[in-house]
């Protein structure tokens, strides 16, 4: 359906002229049209070089809160430019290609949190920012995984909470708390194919690498791991320390600012586990992410389109998580 539309629009995959240097022509279209590109830190390195700003999820809310833009340019996924939306709807928020979703936002719909919210009274509910506006309009409060810790600790200890829907991060979450939150049963695609295994054959190859890892892996994985964080605190730990050697446990295009901000430093990726057979994703990388291209931006500047809106009724609840977030976050 999606594709279709940017079919009829007559430009999905449009072609630029031959010779275009598409950096060049997309920084001139930002100038004209008073636009500012978000990346976030998985998307493809070249457009993390032409973007204004780069970060993880809770640097790209506070962006998007910030910015005196009127077009924003999210290079991320959906979530990510429903949030923009959420927070500037006076300004055009477009996303060079709506069909980036993300795995762990489809793990979660907001029918069924609903539902779970009627079944558990007395709860509140704690959202991943990886969700829709629809979920999070049923949530007290957002957090990202570089914040969640200290936010779920402004709530009272024997607070009755719902922690959706990453488990992995939730299970962190309670593990460095203390706590026992309900746990929604989700997961990232990427980040649930890392294991220990994979780990220790890195280990042994460089034995003197520390691991960092994302607390959206799996509990074995984090134990392994001598940094656990969000990618903006993965990155600031490489930043400070590039003496060290590195194994990282997150989506692999973090590395692409890890080496550019460390550029002596080795960093080794950690494959996925491939299940026995030899089935399953070799790869570590996002494809969602990964949909955003130098080309799609451009297209989405020169012609405006496509553009995310949220339902007013929708944004007017989902709004109040996410500022109480950012005000927390401050």
């Amino acid at each position: 359906m999606i594709k279709e539309e940017w079919k009829k629009k007559g430009f999905i995959d449009e072609p630029a002229a031959e010779g275009t240097d598409l950096k060049a022509e997309i920084r001139k279209l930002c100038a004209e049209k008073d636009a500012i590109i978000l990346a976030h830190y998985y998307t493809r390195g070249e457009i993390q070089e032409v973007a204004d700003f780069i970060g993880d999820s809770l640097a790209l809310a506070q962006k998007a809160a910030a910015t005196d833009a009127k077009i924003i340019v999210m290079c991320g996924v959906h979530f990510m430019a429903e949030t923009c939306k959420i927070l500037s709807p006076d300004k055009l928020v477009l996303a060079p290609d709506l069909n980036a979703g993300c795995s762990l936002a489809d793990s979660c719909k907001a029918d069924d949190l609903k539902k779970f919210k009627e079944e558990h009274p007395g709860y509140k509910v704690v959202s991943y920012v990886n969700t829709t506006a629809a979920v999070k309009a049923l949530t007290d409060v957002v957090v990202t995984s570089g914040n969640a810790k200290k936010v779920v600790d402004t709530f009272p200890q024997d607070e009755k909470l719902i922690f959706g829907p990453d488990y992995n991060l939730g299970s962190y979450i309670n593990e460095v708390t203390g706590r026992k939150m309900l746990l929604w049963n989700g997961g990232c695609h990427v980040h649930e194919r890392f294991s220990v295994s994979e780990i220790a054959k890195l280990k042994q190859q460089h034995p003197n690498a520390l691991v960092l890892a994302h607390p959206e892996c799996k509990g074995p994985v984090l134990a392994a791991a001598d940094v656990v964080g969000s990618t903006a605190v993965l990155l600031k730990y490489a930043t400070e320390h590039p003496e060290n050697e590195y194994i990282v446990a997150t989506e692999a295009g973090i590395l692409h600012e890890m080496q550019r901000a460390c550029p002596t430093t080795q960093f080794h990726p950690v494959p996925p586990e491939i299940s026995e057979g030899g089935a399953g994703c070799s790869c570590n990388e996002c494809d969602y992410m990964k949909m955003n291209t130098l080309l799609k931006i451009y297209n989405a500047l020169k012609h405006e389109w496509p553009s995310v809106e949220v339902e007013p009724e929708v944004a007017k609840e989902a709004v109040k998580p996410i500022k109480r977030m950012l005000e927390l976050s401050i």
